[in-house]
């Protein structure tokens, strides 16, 4: 990258300006003897595990939805129209005679391909955007910060009515909006832990032994970073899974027939007092997902970032 500077990069134990205060955390080398030790030694957290267990569950039923289902997610049905939970229908049916526990199944299809998409999206253009801001030029690393701060300050719904406006209505759509919108935290996080490892001693030395950019990005940059951007990746997909529910009750997300926890709480609104399971199921689903996120992503900087190491 002919555009990088790297003598502008200060030795290691000058002091460093940290612009958005807890979002970075201390680094130290990943090849640091001490730092395997501590985490080896660490106990799982209880939030990572419970994570891992809610998530998880997400994970199983929408998988299974992929080759079984009790009903199809188009078919009226025997239990007639808005039905209360019985032994054939779980949850009962909505106001066409649907199952809602089919849709409540093949509606975890959607949230694991948003969350899925929606980082894979915010993270590659994030992680590409910070570096470039944390190895560059102090011109460039205003402008991108400058940039950044603007994507974080649009809304995300704003951004997926534009990005509706010229693909259409559809879950590519929102994935897109969502990704984009979500790249700018990872970006600002990535920036920051960047040029935290860009000034440390053992950077300096790789750099003066001959070592080029991609081969400092690679051995010293993304290794890490790595646990901090795995906890805002974690967030990142909650929220996205949270997003593409409100896109889709605002009729912005997928259209019918694809199954959507957020289309299903649109549809039971005008039959709430009829039926309530209609809206009640789906947003547990919601929530129970998005917590998970949570937890895991809490979990996972619990156990990975450096300042918590150590037996406590």
């Amino acid at each position: 990258m002919t555009g990088t500077n790297m003598s502008d990069i200060p030795a290691a134990g000058g002091q460093i300006h940290d612009d958005t205060g807890s979002l970075a955390g201390e680094l130290q080398p990943v090849s640091s003897p001490v730092g395997r030790k501590g985490l080896s030694a660490r106990r799982w957290p209880p939030s990572l595990v419970a994570g891992v267990i809610m998530v998880g569950v997400t994970v199983l039923v929408g998988l299974v939805s992929f080759v079984w289902t009790p009903y199809s997610i188009d078919s009226t049905g025997d239990g007639g129209r808005l039905a209360g939970p019985s032994a054939d229908f779980w949850i009962g049916t909505d106001r066409l005679g649907r199952d809602l526990f089919s849709q409540l199944m093949t509606g975890a299809q959607s949230a694991i391909i948003v969350a899925v998409a929606a980082v894979l999206i915010a993270g590659a253009l994030g992680v590409v955007i910070g570096i470039l801001a944390a190895g560059t030029t102090k011109t460039v690393d205003v402008a991108l910060l400058n940039l950044i701060d603007l994507m974080i300050a649009f809304p995300t719904l704003l951004l997926a009515m534009l990005v509706v406006t010229v693909r259409g209505a559809s879950l590519s759509s929102a994935v897109l909006a969502i990704g984009i919108s979500g790249s700018a935290v990872i970006a600002r996080v990535t920036r920051v832990n960047a040029s935290r490892v860009l000034r440390e001693d053992y950077v300096t030395a790789s750099i003066a032994s001959g070592t080029g950019w991609f081969g400092v990005v690679a051995r010293h940059v993304l290794p890490n970073i790595l646990p901090m951007l795995l906890v805002q990746l974690m967030i990142l997909a909650g929220s996205a899974i949270l997003a593409e529910a409100s896109l889709s009750y605002l009729g912005l997300g997928a259209p019918p027939p694809a199954p959507s926890w957020g289309r299903m709480l649109k549809e039971a609104q005008s039959t709430l007092s009829v039926q309530p399971w209609g809206a009640i199921v789906p947003g547990i689903a919601i929530a129970w997902t998005v917590l998970g996120l949570n937890l895991l992503g809490d979990g996972l900087r619990e156990r990975l970032d450096p300042s918590l190491r150590g037996d406590r």
